[in-house]
């Protein structure tokens, strides 16, 4: 049996209207519905599986496997900021006048420059209630380093309070940016540590530009972590991400307490030392319009540090820590200071850690 062909016949007006109906649903089914905001904890890049960080091979899958390009793993490289005696930064060192040292023993410096290079950061900024006297300066403060973003650099917006959500991913579009900052609200509790954990790993598995950084301004007063203070070291030197900290510390949080050292003491002690694991640094303003001044300043440091690599004298590649110090010799009879990070993990072929080394809070 024959199977019948129907065809509708439609007045011209009649048929226009029905395939721009067609169209529009069409457009409709096509868009994709409206995501809702993330915290940094539900982001897909936060799936620590994938080959990561520094010594990662890079594979082009359209390239055959004579022309694949391959980055030698044992490589390491380091992001140097050097001052003299009055923090002032020093250019036009030279290779000869740094020394490496890698669980103490001398290492043979590979290369050294010191050119502007793009930057992958985060603005981390604390909007628990603690900071709502502050938000406005602070936002301030964020646009500036939003402003002197060079065409090649890419920021994100991570504001915390009890959680650390993501307000705007990675894009170098300074508008999108600013937006974030102006949606900014402060209340609930603060959680600094899963804060800079969450941000650490996002800057790190995201970003696209070889020197990586967070940008962390908080008054320090950590109450709702999860984490403690050992996990966040360890993550800062998995991660390699450097972190410049901006404390705001209340004058009243300055009396001591009974029971030892004062909160203020404290959370400066806190942010000091993840800065320094990191190779950045903590600054105190004593008043909040102060903060503008210190987030150029991070800006200008963050693009004129020193690149220094080095193959290691110690090949085995077994997951254990390496200890790293920089040293720079006097210049012109100026003691001068190398800010670097503290060391890094020794990572297997294809740029991961075994899996008996990996963090706690990854199983």
């Amino acid at each position: 049996m024959l199977k019948r062909t129907i065809f509708l016949i439609f007045p011209p007006a009649a048929a226009f209207m029905l395939l721009s109906l067609l169209a529009i649903h069409g457009a409709e089914a096509q868009d994709p519905p409206p995501q809702p905001k993330q915290t940094l904890q539900q982001k897909d890049s936060m799936d620590r599986n994938g080959a990561r960080r520094q010594g990662a091979q890079t594979d082009d899958p359209g390239t055959t496997g004579r022309d694949r390009i391959t980055i030698p793993t044992d490589l390491v490289s380091l992001d140097v900021t050097v001052v003299d005696q009055n923090n002032k930064p020093v250019s036009n060192l030279k290779k000869e006048d740094f020394s490496v040292y890698e669980d103490n023993v001398k290492q043979t410096i590979d290369h050294v420059s010191r050119e502007e290079v793009p930057v992958s950061f985060g603005i981390v900024i604390d909007t628990s209630g603690s900071m709502r006297s502050k938000l406005q300066t602070v936002s301030d403060a964020a646009l500036l380093l939003i402003r002197q973003m060079r065409r090649d650099d890419e920021a994100f917006v991570a504001p915390f309070g009890a959680g650390a959500e993501l307000g705007q991913d990675f894009t170098s579009d300074r508008g999108e940016l600013e937006e974030a900052i102006g949606r900014l609200s402060a209340g609930g509790g603060t959680a600094l540590l899963d804060a800079i954990i969450a941000t650490a790993d996002y800057a790190q598995e995201k970003g696209k530009r070889h020197r990586k950084a967070l940008i962390v301004i908080s008054d320090g007063l950590e109450k709702n972590s999860s984490v403690k203070e050992k996990e966040v070291m360890e993550a800062i030197k998995e991660d390699e991400v450097q972190v410049h900290l901006i404390g705001i510390i209340d004058e009243e949080m300055e009396e001591r307490s009974l029971f030892g050292k004062s909160p203020a003491k404290r959370a400066k002690e806190l942010l000091t030392r993840i800065a320094n694991d990191s190779g950045g640094r903590a600054y105190f303003p004593k008043d909040i319009g102060e903060i503008p001044a210190i987030a150029a300043q991070i800006a200008k440091d963050l693009r004129t540090q020193y690149g220094i690599s080095y193959y290691p004298a110690n090949d085995k590649r077994d997951g254990s820590f390496r200890a790293i110090q920089v040293v720079v010799n006097p210049v012109g009879g100026r003691k001068l200071i190398a800010r670097a990070r503290l060391g890094y993990y020794a990572r297997n072929a294809d740029g991961q850690l075994p899996a008996a080394q990996k963090r706690s809070r990854d199983k």
